[in-house]
């Protein structure tokens, strides 16, 4: 696997070039001004349990895993109160009965199926099942409203689509007949009643098995002619502004995603996973589908964000794929629930997080503490840190985030108590991964080093490029679009802006559009104040402005399970939000929030004024994207006047 010791060297002569020149023992990661940055590299091509990673496509990866371990489990849902898991030869059956059923629909390869689910074991099958056709898997966000998933389906050019429940076919039924290519749907909870083009998804299994034995439906001999550069599916980009784009990723592009990632880091059929992320995010799909399948582990499937905390205690999973928000929250909570006890425990709570502090350059490297450190995190790990730990089902090797910037404050916390959140990243258009921490070294506020055959190098504006296997074949009919972020070479612009440190790990510091230029001329990156002001346990969300404006300011979404909490302290009288937020003795907090958050900031990147908003920000409410990021523009529409007002002299 991968080392953590990476190795940088001078260019000798001249301009870098774009390839890095070969250096045995070494994998080349990325080029960075004049330095060439490399990682030492174990040749052995075996992953854990002794089984080589030798694939080229999804099916090959999904048939090599079934012969593996076919008595192994490999999903589990909640029914009945109760976890109900499928082995892996059951899969198979229900992977060869559902193929076999749209092969008798006429779907084939090249076919354009979308999944508009929750996750859940279902997905997973079709998603298998046209992998193993040569069709298209075209993902569709289930938050997504009808006239998107319209837009969706008519440019992909989709021919059926499998719908989890009553809710979601509603929203496909009102353009069934007005669309170009969609024949019908497939309704995974049954419950259509003869309706015209909605069809049982258990009907399509029997129609499979009765398919295989009038012709003995040869899958295996199907799949054998999928190849790497096959299309395997298309994930259209949430996008903040504008149709989203369909990203064209092959069977190669996730395939080598898959292998880079187990290289980096370590999953076994030991492994429990807890699936909550969303299916249809490339993110989870890669970690949670494709990566925990490969390595024959047992993916259990959340019952929703709400479920989530109690799921995790039942669940004991020993790896979960987030985002930064949970990790937010959670830290939000557990210091509240401190803070808000008996003092000798709060006393105790802040030493262990003392020592745990203390003995992450330790941890940081996957070692234990030594000498009096070392029975000192012995002790705080018995009286506090075991108990944090039995929150998240006190089974957890490592968390894994990505999808935004995790706040280094929550990443150092949960270090401290030996939690490790390794923080990757990437966009949908690498499949996604282009860097990860290790769990034998991660650095905060660093999103890890480049994974094997991607080549990371910093732009001369600072953006970061990429080139690997994992980069998408382009944008679905949009030449244009693609020609854009993909150069002649094969280097993808990801519109982040970064920098490599000595040890090769990037750190990301903001968006290249989203770099602010106020009317003074001064360039600010809104990220690291928007971060700064989350640590705030009062700030749930909040969005740093003032492009060509006088100076910078925030809409700030309050944490008010918080605020409240301590209005109440204060005898302060709550009957509405808005009449919360206009108490001066709450102004008087934020203002203090304000001052504390941004000392270490420039004066001329100092938020100067904010305004507070009573509603959080949502996929529902559209300020929000289905993987959850901040819809910049939807936001300054709706609080226009607040921001007039704000900068009104």
């Amino acid at each position: 696997m991968l080392k953590h010791n990476a190795r940088s060297f001078p260019v000798l002569d001249g301009p870098a070039p774009d390839l890095l020149p070969p250096l045995e023992g070494f994998l080349p990661l990325s080029i960075y001004k004049d330095r060439f940055i490399y990682c030492e590299f174990d040749k052995n091509p075996m992953s854990s349990k002794g089984s080589k990673m030798e694939f080229s496509t999804i099916p090959e990866m999904y048939h090599a895993t079934i012969a593996r371990v076919p008595d192994c489990f490999a999903f589990f849902e909640k029914k009945e109160g109760s976890w109900v898991g499928l082995r892996y030869r059951d899969v198979e059956k229900r992977v060869e009965d559902f193929a076999s059923g749209l092969s008798a629909m006429g779907v084939g390869k090249g076919d354009k199926i979308a999944i508009l689910s929750g996750n859940n074991s279902k997905w997973a099958i079709t998603d298998y099942a046209v992998a193993c056709l040569g069709g298209i898997t075209v993902t569709v966000f289930p938050s997504l409203i009808p006239s998107q998933i319209h837009y969706i389906l008519d440019h992909s050019d989709t021919k059926y689509i499998v719908c989890e429940d009553e809710q979601q076919i509603e929203k496909v039924v009102p353009f069934l007949d007005s669309s170009k290519s969609l024949r019908g749907i497939i309704s995974m909870k049954g419950g259509c009643g003869g309706k015209d083009h909605i069809i049982d998804y258990e009907k399509v299994i029997k129609k499979g098995r009765v398919n295989r034995k009038k012709t003995s439906f040869p899958l295996k001999g199907i799949a054998k002619n999928v190849r790497s550069d096959d299309l395997l599916t298309l994930v259209y980009t949430s996008g903040t502004t504008g149709d989203p784009k369909g990203v064209m990723l092959t069977h190669g592009n996730l395939v080598s995603n898959v292998i880079a990632g187990r290289k980096a880091i370590r999953v076994t059929r030991e492994d429990r996973f807890l699936s909550f992320l969303p299916l249809s995010h490339a993110f989870e799909r890669m970690v949670g589908h494709y990566t925990a399948f490969s390595a024959g582990s047992s993916v259990y499937y959340a019952e929703g964000i709400e479920q989530l905390a109690a799921n995790m205690e039942e669940v004991r999973p020993t790896v979960m794929a987030s985002v930064p928000r949970l990790f937010e929250k959670m830290h939000a909570k557990v210091v509240d629930r401190v803070n808000a006890g008996p003092g000798l425990k709060r006393k105790m709570f802040w030493w262990a997080i003392g020592v745990g502090q203390r003995s992450i350059a330790y941890l940081q490297r996957d070692r234990k503490p030594k000498g009096l450190l070392g029975f000192k995190f012995g002790l705080a790990n018995r009286l506090v840190f075991s108990k944090l730990k039995e929150r998240v089902g006190g089974n957890l090797r490592f968390f894994v985030s990505g999808g935004a910037p995790l706040s280094k404050e929550v990443g150092e916390f949960f270090a401290s108590a030996n939690i490790p959140i390794l923080e990757g990243y990437g966009l949908t258009e690498t499949s996604p991964v282009i860097t990860v921490n290790r769990r034998d070294f991660y650095k905060f506020g660093t999103v890890g080093a480049p994974v094997k055959s991607v080549e990371v190098r910093i732009a001369d504006d600072g953006e970061v490029h990429c080139r690997g296997k994992n980069v998408m074949r382009g944008y679905y009919k949009n030449d244009e679009a693609t020609k854009e972020v993909i150069d002649e070479k094969g280097w993808f612009r990801t519109g982040d802006i970064g920098m490599l440190d000595e040890d090769g790990y990037l750190r990301i510091t903001d968006r290249k559009k989203n770099l602010i230029v106020t009317s003074c001329g001064k360039n600010v990156a809104p990220v690291p104040l928007e971060k700064a002001l989350s640590t705030s346990r009062y700030v749930e969300q909040c969005m740093v402005i003032g492009d060509n404006l006088k100076f910078i300011s925030a809409l700030i979404v309050p944490c008010y399970g918080a605020l409240e909490d301590w209005a109440r302290s204060r005898g302060i009288e709550i009957k509405e939000r808005k009449d919360l937020l206009g108490k001066t003795e709450v102004q008087k907090l934020f203002d203090g929030v304000l001052r504390e958050t941004m000392e270490a900031f420039a004066s001329y990147e100092r938020v100067k004024k904010y305004s507070l908003l009573p509603e959080e920000w949502t996929v529902e409410n559209d300020m929000l994207t289905p993987t959850l990021k901040t819809k910049r523009r939807e936001i300054l529409k709706r609080y226009a006047p607040l921001v007039e007002k704000m900068y009104r002299c």
